[in-house]
């Protein structure tokens, strides 16, 4: 199982795999260290580093929607290919920075960059794979950066005890030098798999097919907006498991703060054992609005189990954040499985790359505004902030399920053949 999902049969679906596991290796390694090299390195302020990477964040949503329309007009594993190796450059580029000035551009053109790549990888599982094979690969593709985000930082561990600049900057370099690698087993990939090549031909630009359709735009596409809007609700989980989580245990309850660590633990590998399994079945399109519908029951039962460890004794507060952790991991992969598959299926596939570009817009925006609604709601006013967000995420649960479940009874027409062409990536 360990083997299928790290090195799948399918070409495709290998190659990201490979790709992702030095992306993901090297994400671990920058996030470990990239916020103390900012403000001890380069000496820039906590605030400074905030408002920075708040603009890099609307970079970032910028990337996430030009990077479908790139992948459209150029081919989504160019682009991605492309987009990887400019982020590696980025990375590097953070070694030489020295004011917030450089520090924000820098930025910006690492997380626009990242972004763009995201969305190109989108575009590519949409094209080549077909039905359930799309969000089984996907599944398959977070089962590997999770473990290998874990990877890194633990080798970050090196670099943070020796804590000098020196250290930090050659983490930096380690990093930048990973991503592109990640680069690597992109190039070529045309001339090695047949079919590839006519799959991923363009359908936007001068170099488009002529004989293929126009496809929809996904901004003229309600539904799809809508299960977007409503998605990216939901996406602002990873704010609770990434900001909010880690600051209500160190300040609102009994817990030691090494339960920041345990936790994010036990959702690496909850994650990692049971995603691939909850994601079958969700290429279909009720099933995947029913997934999202119990994710959003399970965030609001989770935001109840943390709101009451603050205000309980050391054990008890233990407890709660552990079953508490265990119900928001199960949220995030049913949400994710759902989330997925909506966005996959719902899409007009002579659009893919617009349509993916949408998608992925919607979690670049919940990334940036999540850590905000979170301090302001269940960090600033404890328990009926807990409630607040619990209410969120179920009313946005149940609307999906409602969108999906409409949406399941309309047809989309047939792309002509050719225009997609599907390989079985779990032969």
């Amino acid at each position: 199982m360990l083997k299928r999902t790290l090195l799948p049969d399918d070409s495709v679906a290998r190659a990201l795999s490979l790709a992702t596991m030095a992306a993901s290796l090297s994400t671990g390694l920058f996030y470990s260290v990239s916020a103390l090299y900012f403000t001890t390195v380069i000496g820039l302020s906590a605030t400074t580093v905030g408002a920075g990477l708040t603009i890099a964040g609307a970079a970032g949503v910028a990337g996430s929607y030009g990077g479908g329309r790139l992948a459209d007009r150029f081919g989504p594993d160019r682009v991605q290919q492309v987009a990887t190796v400019v982020q590696a450059l980025a990375i590097l580029a953070y070694a030489a920075a020295d004011s917030a000035l450089s520090f924000v551009l820098v930025a910006c053109a690492a997380v626009a960059s990242r972004a763009v790549q995201g969305t190109a990888k989108q575009t590519l599982l949409a094209r080549w794979f077909t039905g359930p094979d799309r969000v089984q690969v996907r599944a398959r593709l977070r089962v590997v950066t999770n473990v290998f985000i874990g990877l890194g930082t633990a080798l970050a561990a090196v670099a943070l005890l020796v804590g000098t600049a020196t250290a930090y900057r050659t983490t930096l370099v380690v990093v930048g030098a990973g991503t592109l690698l990640a680069a690597v087993p992109l190039g070529g990939l045309r001339g090695r798999v047949a079919g590839l090549a006519a799959a991923l031909r363009p359908v936007r630009g001068r170099h488009a097919a002529p004989d293929l359709p126009r496809g929809r735009s996904p901004l003229r596409d309600r539904t799809y907006l809508a299960t977007t809007a409503l998605t990216s609700v939901m996406a602002m989980q990873f704010g609770l498991q990434n900001v909010g989580v880690p600051l209500w245990v160190a300040h609102h309850t009994e817990a030691p703060d090494v339960m920041v660590s345990v936790l994010l633990l036990l959702n690496t590998v909850l994650v990692a054992l049971l995603q691939v399994r909850a994601s079958r079945g969700t290429h279909e399109v009720a099933t995947a609005g029913r997934a999202v519908r119990r994710a959003g029951l399970l965030l609001a039962l989770a935001c109840l189990l943390l709101a009451a460890s603050g205000t309980v004794g050391v054990v008890a507060a233990v407890v709660l954040l552990l079953v508490a952790e265990v119900t928001s991991t199960m949220a995030e992969i049913l949400s994710e499985a759902g989330t997925w598959g909506l966005a996959f299926e719902l899409a007009d596939p002579l659009s893919a790359g617009a349509y993916q570009g949408v998608s992925q817009m919607g979690y670049s925006v919940a990334g940036m505004v999540a850590p905000l609604v979170i301090t302001v709601t269940a960090i600033d006013r404890g328990t009926p902030g807990w409630l607040f967000l619990g209410s969120v995420f179920v009313t946005a649960g149940v609307l999906v399920a409602l969108v999906a479940a409409r949406a399941s009874r309309a047809t989309f027409v047939a792309p002509p053949a050719g225009a997609t062409a599907g390989a079985s990536a779990l032969r």
